[in-house]
């Protein structure tokens, strides 16, 4: 051991710690036992020539372990599933009289008992859950083996070495980065922690490099592609990377809970400078809008070569980024959007929304706020640290927005936990559940300092929650894996289990409410499209045989799609009288131009309506938010659609708008087809067209997407996709 090593803490000897990947030290090529007698040549031993590994994409270790599709010359494994290599010696191995071994090692100090140094036995069969080496075929001066890894093994690159005992020691193979071996996660091993029993669920969520992340309002769903680019040159090195940013201990990064839980910590760089810096204030200086990436490539990849977080991203990029370097690693993964989606600050499962007594929203005192949606994510695994029936899907998430044990992450939750109320178990399932099961509260702050209950909505959060179908580009429903439906015994269970478990729940709404008025009010936003004038109708039913006057507050804003607020954009007041068991519409008209100059670039507006009852002071409140369509992007193609041939591709955009677009960038990415590109258009004048060609050449067959994006200084979230179908390369 070197001198370095030998750091002395209070009186012990300790071995620096090992976390990094990608620091190593070499194994010595001589061990000597004892003195070696004069005239003995160690070299007229056994000795390794060669090692081959079987390393092509065709090889059977690629397929047989699915990862041919990585682009990475060296030998890619899954962990707990045995591999073949072959080693040629300088004569004849003689089982009765020689005796080598392979050996694993990663980091730069490894030991044995921490997995960092595993020396593989040669034995005659090869044991379910154990590493060793099987000698299938000898012939000449060559040795095939059957290599098996444990299903426990560290996930990450290996160094590999021969040893060969001889009566004077040991003679092992100096260090040759061609022999390195990349051993990843393996959903297809039932002994593996993320173990996966359904093979299209496997295809779906671990070899698929192509997703759809859902976006929006729910009641006007949006999805755009997101290439993940797993197998990408480079990408498997930046997720190991990550990990050696993060300083996470190599002897972790077998246990899928821990490396779910750094990633969590590190896409984000809010403390960690890790890879993403996220921003929410519409300002991109310096960075790209989060709007305009496409894929999670060109971040990863700028993350490593630059060793800076890159700028920018929002719930969706971080997502996106997380997925790769989930999927890359074998840990099945999916992107999980939630409607209507609480940021409960205090974790009380309240979002108090405190009202002036004339109706209007109190900024000052409204701290919790609803997004619009938000994009998590659910890696599987098993959770042998919680109680049985609580592993599977875990809920992950990367945006930071809420600090957990002193950094910005969260997860992994038990979505089976989070379900049953279950939020004492690890890790951060109070603020999952929160997310998905808060009640909206509406409370009058009285100029005296009180503050009055006025209505309870225990359906709005948690709205709706989907991931991408299996196998196609639809939409699954999957708000039935997190909480019961509203009103069920079991919906109420899981509530009083939760605050059982330490959930806050401060004020008193049971039987607070008063009884329910005789007036209803509802509103709808009619279809907007960007750049157009829009109506919104308010409808006042009177179910009684009273005759009643309302004082109606209608206020517009431009909000982030955080459901925090940017501008006022519009404030109306009105009085409405009501006969009795009748019902009336008022009509609002917003006008293109009142909201066009402070426009957010996912376009979304929020109105909120409250009305007072003259006759009784009941106050009615609802919300609603609505996300204007915007101009999409055309993509087209020109040329033989066939692996290893040049085909065209244009990207076109006509610019709608009564204003002209300046600075404007277009990204286009095709995962198999094209690396991530962009270029920029000075301006693009009011109904003008512009085009952009690309020559591509594919080098993966089969179904295929190109997704292209658009930026500029006023419009943003432009968006456009085509499925192509990329033909093998016919033999000759």
């Amino acid at each position: 051991m070197s001198e370095t090593s030998r750091v002395a803490f209070g009186g012990r000897r300790a071995v620096p710690p090992n976390n990094s990947n990608a620091a190593e030290d070499d194994l010595p090529t001589l061990e000597p036992q004892g003195v070696v007698p004069r005239g003995v040549n160690l070299q007229e031993f056994l000795n390794v020539t060669s090692v081959h590994l079987f390393k092509e994409r065709w090889d059977t270790n690629k397929v047989d372990h699915h990862t041919d599709k990585y682009e990475n010359n060296k030998l890619i494994v899954r962990r707990g599933q045995s591999f073949y290599i072959q080693i040629d010696f300088n004569r004849p191995y003689d089982p009765r009289r020689d005796l080598f071994r392979v050996e694993y090692v990663i980091g730069r100090y490894p030991q044995e008992n921490k997995g960092t140094y595993i020396p593989v036995p040669i034995v005659s069969e090869l044991q379910s859950g154990k590493w060793g080496a099987k000698i299938v075929m000898r012939e000449d001066r060559s040795v095939r083996l059957s290599v098996q890894s444990s299903p426990e093994c560290i996930v990450g690159k290996f160094r590999m070495y021969v040893a060969v005992w001889t009566p004077y020691g040991i003679i092992r193979t100096s260090r040759n980065p061609e022999t390195d071996t990349y051993i990843l996660f393996n959903p297809w091993c039932e002994d593996d922690a993320v173990y996966l029993d359904n093979e299209k669920e496997r295809e779906e969520y671990v070899l698929n490099d192509i997703g759809v992340i859902f976006y929006g309002e729910v009641n006007d769903i949006k999805t755009r592609s997101w290439s993940y680019g797993q197998f990408e040159d480079g990408i498997l090195d930046t997720c190991l990377y990550v990990m050696d940013r993060a300083q996470m201990d190599l002897s972790g990064r077998g246990n899928p809970i821990k490396v779910s839980r750094v990633g969590s910590a590190m896409v984000n760089a809010k403390d960690d400078e890790g890879v993403l810096v996220g921003s929410w204030d519409n300002i991109y200086a310096y960075g790209v809008p989060p709007s305009a990436w496409t894929g999670s490539v060109d971040i990863l990849l700028e993350y490593q070569s630059s060793e800076n977080p890159v700028r920018y991203g929002q719930c969706w990029v971080f997502a996106g980024v997380f997925n790769t370097f989930l999927r890359c690693l074998g840990i099945p993964a999916r992107i999980v959007t939630n409607y209507f989606s609480a940021h409960d600050n205090d974790a009380n499962l309240q979002m108090d929304i405190f009202l002036e007594e004339d109706g209007n929203v109190n900024s000052k005192l409204t701290k919790d706020s609803v997004w619009n949606y938000h994009c998590w994510n659910e890696a599987w695994m098993t959770r042998p640290d919680l109680p049985v029936g609580f592993g599977g899907w875990q809920a992950v998430d990367s945006t930071p927005q809420e600090n957990s044990d002193g950094m910005y992450r969260c997860g992994p939750a038990s979505v089976q936990a989070i379900k049953h109320g279950h939020v004492c178990f690890q890790f951060d399932a109070p603020f999952v559940f929160a997310e998905v099961n808060s009640d909206l509260i509406y409370i009058t702050a009285k100029k005296d300092g009180t503050h009055v209950v006025e209505n309870v909505d225990a359906t709005h959060i948690g709205k709706l929650i989907v991931t991408k179908q299996i196998g196609g580009d639809g939409m699954m429903d999957i708000t039935d894996t997190y909480k019961f439906q509203e009103g069920q015994e079991e919906e109420r269970l899981a509530l009083e289990t939760a605050l059982m478990y330490g959930a806050k729940k401060p004020l008193n709404t049971e039987g607070v409410i008063k009884s329910r008025s005789k007036v209803d009010m509802d509103f709808e936003v009619e279809n907007a499209v960007l750049g157009k004038d829009l109506k919104l109708t308010i409808t006042f039913r009177n179910n009684s045989h009273n005759h009643y006057t309302v004082t109606a507050y209608l206020s517009a804003n431009i909000t982030f799609y955080t459901g925090v607020s940017k501008a006022e954009f519009k404030k109306e007041t009105f009085d409405v009288t009501l006969e009795p068991l009748s019902f009336k519409k008022e009509a609002v008209l917003i006008q293109a131009g009142e909201y066009m100059g402070q426009l957010l670039e996912q376009a979304s507006l929020h109105f909120f309506v409250t009305a007072r009852i003259n006759e009784t002071r009941d106050v009615l409140a609802k919300q609603k938010s609505t996300v204007l369509t915007i101009p999409e992007l055309i993509i087209k193609v020109r040329g033989a659609q066939v692996v290893g041939s040049d085909m065209i591709v244009t990207v076109e955009f006509t610019n709608p708008l009564k204003e002209t677009l300046r600075n404007v960038w277009i990204h286009l990415d095709g995962p198999g087809i094209t690396r991530p590109k962009r270029k920029m258009f000075r301006e693009i004048r009011p109904n003008s067209t512009v085009q952009w060609e690309e020559v591509c050449r594919p080098w993966v067959s089969g179904p295929r997407k190109l997704i292209a994006s658009m930026s500029s200084d006023s419009l943003r979230h432009v968006y456009g996709e085509l499925d192509v179908q990329i033909q093998r390369r016919p033999s000759m």
